[in-house]
């Protein structure tokens, strides 16, 4: 009889909110760094050299992404590999590009950390 009791708790457990992942996220998925929480909304630009491609220019990616933290809401556009206020950095985005061959948008992966040099507002 105690067990019947405990299902209730068991199922509203089961809701809980799934707590920002460490590692690389997909679009709307928050990652926690720091004392930030950034989630990806968008992929502006992916005008990466494919991986099987000889290109003049490495390209680069750009992600819309919401950052909350101290009590705020940031929206920026982060540059892959670019340091970017409020001390942020896009450092990685997957799946590489292959020429001739467009990732789904829900393929995308992407990673932040803390930049090097907290940069000024």
């Amino acid at each position: 009889m105690r067990i019947a009791h405990l299902l209730p708790l068991a199922l509203l457990a089961s809701c809980a909110t799934v707590p920002p992942a460490s590692g690389p996220v997909a679009l709307d998925q928050p990652q926690r760094v720091g004392r930030f929480l950034v989630t990806p909304l968008a992929v502006e630009e992916d005008s990466r050299c494919p991986m099987n491609a000889r290109c003049v220019w490495a390209g680069r990616a750009v992600v819309r992404v919401t950052i909350d933290g101290d009590g705020e809401r940031l929206e920026r556009n982060l540059v892959l590999g670019e340091p970017a206020s409020p001390g942020l950095v896009l450092d990685s985005v997957t799946p590489d590009k292959v020429a001739g061959a467009d990732a789904p948008v829900m393929d995308y992966r992407f990673h932040f950390s803390p930049a090097a040099v907290p940069l000024t507002r």
